[in-house]
């Protein structure tokens, strides 16, 4: 159980099993740090959220290593590794539950106390509107969270990945779905939760990652640029592109 969080990919090459033809990964090298954020971005079909998919082990790579501290991925009891890892999507589905329930359903292997659920709300930012509810906690979130505005949803499975308190967070794109608003109060809530974890986001809007430790530009299975973001808009290359696109379209 005492892992540090270093992530990387050697060698990757990956098909989706119903497009075999398809090359999504190219020969993929990736390493991110323990403890630091590592976010990938570039255009859709990219090969960014796949990436996730193989560190989820919801598929395998057909050459390759997916490594975590120097292990291959394969050789951890799944039951384990997923317990190590907390995941926020795009579009997370949450229960006809109540919110305690939601939140708990994030470590089911054991109880989870009222607590410890309160703990992981306050750090998702979420607790305070959680209260504000006339049933607080026992509030339903009805079908697919359909009570409760985009950005609490958004809130409360940031908090469900944080109560099994995970040595790494993984983020597909879990902005990018909200108004500027709710993505200003999730990004805050994020910020927060990546605090001491190994962090791997992917990312649409470029202005969410601006302070990651590394920025990985991804195109068509392979990595094309790699460093800071100050670093990548000095180069002036895919990175200063898709960044200069995006501020013309914000005004």
């Amino acid at each position: 159980n005492d892992i540090k969080g270093n992530i990387q990919f050697e060698k990757v090459k990956f098909v989706y099993p119903s497009r075999p033809k398809l090359r999504v990964l190219k020969d993929f090298n990736l390493s991110a740090n323990a403890a630091e954020t590592t976010a990938l971005c570039g255009p859709s079909g990219s090969g960014k959220s796949t990436c996730v998919a193989l560190l989820l082990r919801f598929y395998d790579p057909y050459e390759g290593h997916v490594l975590l501290d120097g292990h291959d991925i394969q050789e951890f009891s799944l039951p384990w590794l997923p317990s190590q890892l907390g995941f926020v999507q795009q579009e997370p589905v949450l229960f006809n539950l109540s919110i305690r329930d939601n939140i708990a359903y994030g470590d089911n292997t054991r109880k989870v106390t009222q607590e410890e659920i309160e703990q992981a709300a306050k750090k998702a930012n979420i607790h305070d509107s959680i209260i504000a509810f006339p049933e607080g906690y026992d509030t339903m979130c009805g079908a697919k969270g359909g009570q409760i505005s985009g950005g609490q949803k958004q809130r409360i499975a940031i908090a469900r990945a944080l109560v099994r308190d995970p040595k790494i967070l993984l983020l597909d794109e879990a902005t990018s779905a909200l108004d500027i608003r709710s993505e200003r109060v999730v990004q805050a809530a994020l910020e927060v939760a990546r605090n001491g974890r190994t962090c791997l986001t992917i990312a649409h809007r470029l202005a969410t990652i601006r302070n990651s430790e590394k920025i990985v530009v991804v195109d068509r299975g392979r990595i094309k640029e790699s460093g800071t973001h100050d670093e990548l808009m000095e180069q002036r290359g895919i990175f200063y592109k898709l960044n200069m696109a995006q501020e013309r379209d914000d005004e």
